[in-house]
Formats: structure tokens, sequence, C-alpha cells
């Protein structure tokens, strides 16, 4: 160890290496979670925690794939867009004739001319719901 002699050191700074930071696989879904949380807030989130957008964006891959454990039940609720079911202005067929309807999802509906169009659309809605 050298000792230095000359005029008192009146200030030590000290600085971190910047060696690497082990995060937990909960705390990843914790901060995953927290950047799913609203509009624009993975680059925030990442700021916050000192990390970079791609490593979130890492951690968000991992935990889709399930490779940080179960992710809680809220934030990864997943979300089906559907277009909205509309009824029609024509009447439908009176004379015995029968439709078929298929929803955007592949579900198949026949129904002859004589439908309650209220009842058909429910039926249709909840036909587009499932998987």
């Amino acid at each position: 160890m050298d000792v230095y002699t000359g005029t008192p050191i009146s200030r030590l700074e000290i600085v971190e290496r910047g060696g690497r930071r082990r995060f937990s696989d909960e705390a990843k879904l914790r901060i995953v979670e927290e950047s799913y949380s609203g509009r624009r807030l993975g680059s925030a989130t990442a700021r916050k925690y000192a990390i970079t957008r791609s490593q979130l964006n890492d951690w968000r891959d991992a935990a889709r794939a399930g490779r940080l454990g179960p992710a809680s039940s809220a934030g990864f609720i997943p979300a089906v867009i559907v277009p909205e079911v509309t009824a029609t202005t024509s009447p439908l067929p009176v004379d015995g004739s029968r439709i078929e309807i298929v929803t955007s999802n592949g579900r198949r509906v026949v129904v002859d001319g004589r439908v309650d169009v209220d009842t058909l659309l429910r039926i249709i809605r909840g036909l587009e719901t499932l998987r």
C-alpha cells in the first residue's frame, strides 16, 4: 500500500464499479407487471429500476413464456378484439328458409327465418367469447 504524505485529502469520492445486479424471478415479474399497468409505461418503468428497455422486453417475453414462474392473474389477462356485431336492417326471410351464420372464431349457427333477432344476437355474442 502506498502512503501519501503530501497535501491532505479534503474530499473522497466512491464510484460504483457498475457490477451486475441480480433480480429474483419474483422481482422481475413485479417489474414486468408494473410495466403493463398503463400506456407507455415500459420505458418509464425501465428508467425507474435502472434497467434497459431491451432487458425489460426480455423479461416480458420470459414472463409470457412462463420462464419466470406463474404470473399473477392481475395484469396478464388474455384479450380478444372482435368487431362489433350489428343487426341487419333487412328483415329475415320467413318462408321456411334457413340461415347459416359463421362467427369470426369459426362457430356456426343455423337458424330458420322465424328466429328472434335479439336472442340470436345474444347467442352470437356468447359464441364469440368462446375459444
